[in-house]
């Protein structure tokens, strides 16, 4: 008797790619579609940064895996200044942009701990928690958030501890703003012998505390994720680093250098002089601090529904009778492209999220579309 054949994997939508229709819909207007959907920055690098990138002459070389050292030195400086934590350079190590540390790392851990399959994540989140336990093979099981809006690491079966090999968090989080309580993730990390993977890559943007971050309870245990991605407008030259327990880092930073894992010379000493500014961050979190004022104002007038700012990150995030039947009355009646929420998890469902990455000129625009003074 013939064995059925087994069905490899397929790769589900790309959820963005989902939206097309409704760019048709915000193409009809004048001046066309204005995208809210992706978290793609949309204001100028410095100048310095791109003369950093255009004449560093590193073009013609390998570039260290691990980031150079000049690169780790301005990161460490840059985590002492931010947080306030001194982390050595032996702790520090470059990747390429987040997202591929992120859908990538799982693959990595299961090979050094083959005993553990399972990838713990927010039920609410950015989907490539979920995708890089999918892409390894893995299970993955998303975590609730409690009553406060912080991950409930309580209600996590002691099934589902057992197996893990990682714990996601993700503060602010893409896409709720929401902070979570990092010192108690680290703690729970701690009792149980879990690796927490804290991604802050949006810590740079906080509204109404400073910025926090999971290494300010310790090395031990944890990996902090960050990028320049947002914070200096560098989406495009995919710059990101981890930093935290020295024997995570070590296992990750061998490992990567296996698999080729570089990231460009040019963007490397790009990535030293943005870190090393502080000023262009003071005035990109003014500008998205002024633009999501704008949004929640003008969306909570149209719409007749709450629109509350975020805690942190530049994302509005808010409840709605039909997700997909706002996104396509927005685009209908703003040219506005935006997100419904179940991209981000079936418990995001019922929200939708908009994101402020584009210029004032466009978001009054959009204002004016719909009759919002």
């Amino acid at each position: 008797m013939t064995s059925p054949a087994r069905i490899g994997f397929v790769p589900p939508p790309y959820p963005y790619d989902r939206l097309d229709a409704f760019i048709a819909l915000a193409n009809l207007h004048e001046g066309g579609v204005v995208d809210l959907s992706i978290g793609t920055p949309c204001d100028p690098p410095i100048d310095s940064v791109i003369e950093a990138l255009s004449n560093s002459g590193a073009e013609r070389g390998y570039p260290p895996s691990i980031g150079s050292e000049a690169l780790r030195r301005s990161i460490a400086r840059w985590i002492a200044r931010r947080f306030s934590v001194d982390v050595p350079t032996s702790c520090i190590a470059a990747c390429i942009g987040s997202k591929e540390f992120v859908a990538t790392t799982p693959q990595y851990l299961h090979l050094r701990t083959p005993d553990r399959d399972t990838v713990l994540y927010p039920a609410i989140s950015y989907p490539t928690y979920e995708m890089g336990a999918t892409l390894a093979g893995l299970r993955s099981v998303a975590v609730p958030a409690d009553a406060r809006g912080n991950l409930d690491l309580s209600g996590i079966s002691p099934s589902d501890r057992g197996r893990a090999l990682m714990l996601w968090v993700n503060s602010p989080s893409n896409p709720t703003g929401q902070l979570d309580d990092l010192g108690a993730a680290a703690a729970w990390g701690h009792q149980y012998g879990i690796p927490v993977f804290s991604d802050e890559c949006y810590a740079e943007f906080t509204w109404d505390s400073a910025p926090q971050s999971i290494l300010q309870h310790g090395l031990d245990g944890v990996v902090a994720v960050h990028s320049l991605s947002k914070r200096s407008n560098l989406a495009g030259v995919r710059v990101g680093f981890y930093s935290g327990d020295a024997e995570l880092v070590d296992y990750l930073k061998e490992v990567r250098k296996h698999a080729g894992f570089m990231v460009p010379g040019p963007a490397q000493a790009a990535g030293i002089v943005a870190l090393d500014d502080d000023e262009h961050v003071r005035v990109q979190r003014n500008r998205y601090r002024s633009r999501l004022e704008t949004m929640s104002r003008v969306l909570s007038k149209w719409a007749d529904c709450d629109v509350p700012m975020p805690a942190g990150g530049f994302y509005l995030w808010f409840a709605v009778a039909d997700a997909w039947q706002f996104t396509e009355r927005l685009a209908r009646q703003g040219g506005a492209l935006v997100s419904p929420g179940d991209f981000y998890g079936a418990e995001g469902s019922g929200f939708v999220r908009v994101a402020v990455v584009q210029p004032d000129s466009c978001l009054e625009m959009v204002a004016r579309r719909l009759g919002v003074e």
